[in-house]
């Protein structure tokens, strides 16, 4: 018989492959608190309750029971990270991690960190965060200062993905704190300095974040990596739209563009860089449509043969918006239709929300105005509610600009 905790390892595991909950395994005869034991390894099984949860399960006794295939977590790991590009080891990698009896920490923290990366490319943003709470909890024990602010800024991107923005911003200081006081390299000190800067301007805090960018050019710019320069430049393209210093922004975003040109960058960071680029465009005031339509159209060309479906969707979505800025509104309102209907909605918090602010001001447009009017007003308010103060803005401005662009007073009497 297997000893635990691997047993309660493989118990959870059949159980939640098979959408069971506690109670559905315990059946009459067990609680689900002796199951709760039995799956966290505080307490080894009878015989009598093997054969029993294999009969609630559905299985026979050898797949609770069963010795494990004989292939190490670290074994495993060497046939993941070797196995030529296009290769989908997420299955036996999640299975290896399940079986570990944790003997290796470094291993299944780097078994973790593979998970959680391949969950967030997937778009699965609260399954990367389940990953990420473990990986985070062994950085810690490893005692090491660049594992645990790589967790953490991987940590907060995840939280400001999914919308929880005071989670986002304290990972985001612990990781620069940590980076800092041990004295970590210009890699890890940028990308919790980014993160930071990210949310900092979603947080509606501009001048600090434009402090972190002058910090960001004087001290660690100098010694980045090509592909770290361009998002640190992309980043403060950004913070630069938000102060309404449109020039600059554009001028930055060019030099970011400019530094993966020549075929030498990696092809999934010269899309994303497009992709956010286009995002960034699009959001000036006025849009700068030109711009943006170059950049989509690059993208696309790659995203077509290669795109994820959380990279298609995220492609749909910003060709919505396009459509919109170019005043093609028909073709706007069938693009953001298809992505917000689609049954597994990738698109993390602030892009779902932005994507519904478009979806509300063509509602306006094609004559629904108290249906638009009232789904923009209580976008908005969760906006406020998450202190995504830079969203709620955006929302309340889209509002104000969309009544003001030809909706009569008497159409919105009574709405508040």
């Amino acid at each position: 018989m297997l000893d635990q905790p691997q047993f309660g390892r493989r118990l959870k595991r059949l159980r939640t492959a098979r959408g069971l909950s506690q109670a559905d395994v315990a059946g009459d005869d067990l609680s689900t608190g002796h199951l709760s034991r039995l799956e966290s390894g505080a307490r080894r099984p009878t015989e009598r309750t093997v054969a029993y949860l294999a009969q609630r399960l559905g299985v026979d006794a050898s797949a609770l029971t069963g010795p494990p295939d004989g292939r190490s977590l670290s074994g495993v790991l060497a046939v993941v990270t070797s196995a030529p590009p296009g290769t989908d080891s997420t299955e036996a990698l999640s299975h290896a991690v399940e079986e570990d009896l944790g003997d290796d920490p470094a291993a299944r923290w780097h078994a973790l960190w593979l998970l959680t990366d391949a969950a967030g490319r997937a778009g699965d943003h609260q399954l990367e965060h389940t990953r990420l709470l473990e990986l985070l909890a062994l950085s810690r024990s490893l005692d090491a200062p660049d594992l645990h602010t790589r967790s953490l800024v991987r940590y907060a991107r995840c939280t400001r993905a999914i919308g929880d923005m005071r989670t986002a911003e304290s990972a985001a200081r612990e990781a620069l704190s940590v980076a800092r006081t041990a004295h970590l390299g210009a890699p890890d000190t940028l990308a919790a300095l980014l993160e930071l800067i990210s949310i900092e301007t979603e947080l509606g805090l501009w001048e600090a974040a434009s402090q972190l960018v002058d910090e960001l050019e004087r001290d660690l710019l100098p010694r980045a990596s090509a592909e770290q320069a361009a998002e640190a430049l992309w980043t403060a393209a950004v913070v630069s739209s938000r102060k309404g210093e449109d020039a600059a922004a554009i001028a930055r975003l060019n030099a970011a563009l400019a530094l993966l040109e020549g075929g030498q960058a990696d092809l999934t960071v010269w899309t994303r860089l497009r992709t956010a680029a286009t995002a960034a465009a699009l959001q000036m005031s006025p849009p700068r449509v030109a711009a943006a339509e170059q950049w989509l159209a690059e993208a696309a060309s790659v995203l077509a043969l290669i795109g994820t479906p959380a990279q298609l969707q995220e492609l749909h979505a910003l060709q919505a918006h396009l459509a919109f800025a170019q005043g093609r509104f028909d073709d706007a309102a069938l693009l953001s239709r298809a992505v917000l209907s689609e049954e597994d909605l990738l698109l993390p918090y602030r892009d779902r929300v932005r994507l519904s602010v478009l979806d509300g001001r063509l509602a306006i447009h094609a004559g629904r105005v108290e249906e638009g009017v009232t789904a923009l007003q209580q976008l908005a308010r969760q906006a406020t509610e998450s202190r995504n103060v830079d969203l709620a803005a955006y929302v309340w401005q889209a509002l104000a600009t969309t009544l003001a662009a030809g909706i009569r007073p008497s159409e919105t009497s009574g709405m508040t």
